[in-house]
């Protein structure tokens, strides 16, 4: 009976011993500078990164943690140093990217760390958010996030180009399937943009035509509209024109009465871009 009493008070002793014990005891040194933890129980990711110094995300990023509360007794996980814990930081895995997700720009990001982030390329982003100069972001913008198949068709696309260093003949594309308007010269593209064709009683016509006619701006009437001040107006077949647009934002989907609608910046491009005569070609 005494024997059994005083094995008992041993075994307090060693549990209370354990819990006195510094972190070395349960750490053991690697090649990589750092030291790995074995998981005891009553451990947490928050308990073990305070125990060693580290922050919760760098230790979470060094041992790939998807899920920091999902750890088990027995389990070894690598202790960052500073500097491997700072090269986490900045090295920082590409975010899951869903077609369909948006970015909300922050303070110091550029089209180049967003696309890191999300694991597109640049191009793909700059298509998908209709961006002409990669320079030009700005805070609180929302950049939606392309998905495989974008990112594909992107990579496929003809890269989008200064006039000043295209050359060749001039043409111009309207896609009505996808609702974009694209300039070529030569083998560049020099405009790829949304724009908003024709609805569906009041179709933009399918075909091969010219510029024909340049108004700098006019007013443009029909049946139920009046729109003063329409800028950049090219006509290419009757009353069929590209001009700017400043009284919806809604480019990308069909929504005018035959004309194709464009930004202001981008009618503006095409008037002074095009010369007479350069074909206008429109497909479904």
């Amino acid at each position: 009976m005494k024997s059994r009493h005083v094995l008992i008070v041993v075994l307090v002793f060693a549990l209370f011993l354990t819990f006195l014990m510094p972190a070395s005891v349960f750490a053991e040194s690697t090649d990589q500078g750092g030291k790995v933890h074995v998981v005891r129980r009553g451990d947490t990711l928050a308990k073990i990164a305070l125990r060693y110094g580290v922050s919760v995300t760098a230790l979470a990023r060094a041992n790939k943690l998807r899920n920091a509360n999902l750890i088990y007794v027995g389990q070894r996980l690598w202790i960052p140093t500073k500097n491997s814990a700072a090269s986490s930081r900045n090295t920082q895995p590409a975010a899951s990217a869903a077609p369909g997700s948006v970015h909300v720009v922050r303070r110091g990001d550029t089209l180049a760390k967003i696309a890191q982030r999300y694991g597109v390329s640049i191009s793909a982003l700059r298509q998908a958010n209709n961006i002409r100069n990669i320079n030009r972001i700005y805070v609180g913008q929302r950049l939606r996030i392309p998905g495989r198949a974008a990112q594909k068709q992107a990579a496929s696309a003809p890269k989008v180009v200064s006039p000043k260093v295209a050359s060749g003949k001039k043409w111009i594309e309207v896609d009505l399937s996808s609702q974009r308007l694209i300039a070529h010269q030569g083998d560049s593209v020099v405009l790829r943009t949304k724009v908003s064709t024709g609805l569906r009683y009041t179709p933009t016509p399918v075909g091969r035509y010219a510029v024909r006619t340049k108004v700098r701006r006019q007013t443009m009437t029909g049946p139920g509209y009046s729109l003063p001040n329409v800028q950049w107006v090219m006509y290419f077949y009757r009353d069929y024109a590209i001009h700017g647009t400043y009284w919806h934002n809604r480019f990308g989907r069909p929504m005018s009465h035959g004309c194709v609608n464009a930004r202001n910046g981008d009618a503006k491009f095409l008037y002074n871009w095009a010369d007479y005569g350069t074909p206008v070609i429109v497909h479904r």
